[in-house]
């Protein structure tokens, strides 16, 4: 939560990455400025799409809410407040995100339009909570797509009159968490100044929950070359048409770059800025509509297997050669503010995961910009 902003060696886990928390400000003339703060309201659920909440679901999201911003705040008490994960960036690139000239109508559907292309910024990143941490080291890998120029009414209500749609990814396609419960004793383990509090944390996940916790952990040789995916669900559509879907995002080449002999501290940098600096990069953005209600919108820790639900093709990331790492772009890098709730409601965020990480995304950049004395706004 934290968009949900999570990271372990069984110790410090990937939780930092759904739970990544992006926080925004950048000095763009045509930028939104966004209004004073209004009360969050907690998501309410589509029980016709297999919703359901959990006892005290918004209680415990505001209790994980308290124990993130309260590490943050002692962590960041002196310098720059960086994200609780995903603090390190590989870079912030500009990109247009073509839409296919044709789709189905049930995948035409909220920013599908076919044939529409729009600007886009997006962040590669490590979920590592420690951004100091090299770049060989396992962890897992994150993409956030901002899309720009998006009209009308969006879902989180201190942002409703922005102009974003976000999509928020990692390079493996299920979390490793489902219960909110789990979820406030994993983030209150992580959290403990309690060193003997860490090996509590396998039993906060659980054997499922531990065992994905480890896949999650890899080594990358190109953000530009490796897969994402979503991991939580989302609505597509809306009224009686509506369904449920999840995305995901892959290169348009199976080429991959050899993991260097001797990488550098900042490696996935430095193959982001030499593959850009060379040429256009080509990424496919993906949709994959569920075909059964036995795929749990619940349910973030069991993956929808291709054979039995395909991912589709809607649109294509165009990144085109570009030089991207400046100071300016970086600092505006650290600014931008990545949430599944800038989102138009024909993409609304399902799943308890998802309800979470409107409360707990929005108090923690709020926290961080109050903290750097920066503004929030969106490009």
């Amino acid at each position: 939560m934290q968009s949900i902003r999570l990271s372990l060696s069984l110790t410090v886990l990937p939780v930092a990455i759904i739970i990544n928390v992006c926080t925004p400000v950048h000095a763009d003339t045509n930028a939104t400025m966004l209004p004073s703060p209004q009360k969050i309201v907690y998501p309410s659920i589509d029980s016709s799409l297999g919703e359901s909440l959990y006892p005290n679901e918004a209680v415990i999201a505001e209790k994980i809410a308290d124990v993130i911003e309260k590490s943050i705040r002692e962590k960041y008490s002196v310098g720059t407040a960086l994200r609780d994960a995903h603090p390190k960036a590989h870079g912030c690139v500009r990109a247009e995100f073509q839409v296919q000239e044709k789709l189905p109508k049930n995948l035409a559907q909220g920013i599908f339009i076919p044939g529409k292309t729009y600007k886009a910024w997006i962040r590669f990143s490590n979920a590592s909570p420690d951004a100091s941490q090299a770049d060989i080291k396992n962890d897992a890998r994150g993409m956030a797509i901002k899309v720009l120029g998006i009209p009308g009414k969006k879902l989180l209500e201190n942002e409703s009159n922005a102009s974003t749609q976000d999509f928020i990814m990692i390079n493996h396609p299920v979390f490793f968490i489902n219960d909110p419960d789990r979820y406030l004793a994993l983030m209150q383990d992580i959290n403990s100044k309690n060193y003997f509090r860490k090996f509590h944390i396998p039993f906060a996940l659980g054997l499922k929950g531990t065992l994905i916790a480890a896949n999650l952990k890899t080594k990358i040789s190109n953000p530009l070359q490796t897969r994402y995916w979503s991991m939580v669900p989302y609505q597509l559509g809306l009224g009686s048409d509506r369904q449920v879907v999840k995305y995901s995002v892959r290169a348009c080449s199976a080429v991959v770059d050899p993991m260097p002999v001797q990488p550098s501290h900042d490696f996935l940098r430095e193959a982001l800025r030499n593959s850009l600096q060379k040429h256009d990069a080509c990424m496919e953005f993906l949709v994959q509509p569920r075909t059964s209600n036995t795929m749990s919108v619940e349910d973030s820790m069991t993956e929808w297997k291709e054979s039995q639900a395909p991912f589709y093709q809607v649109a294509t990331i165009h990144i085109p050669q570009q030089v991207f790492d400046t100071p300016d772009q970086n600092k505006f890098c650290e600014n931008l503010s990545f949430t599944p709730w800038h989102a138009l409601p024909e993409h609304k965020p399902l799943g308890a995961v998802n309800r979470m990480r409107k409360v707990i995304y929005e108090r923690i950049s709020r926290v961080r910009h109050e903290m750097n004395l920066t503004k929030r706004q969106e490009p």
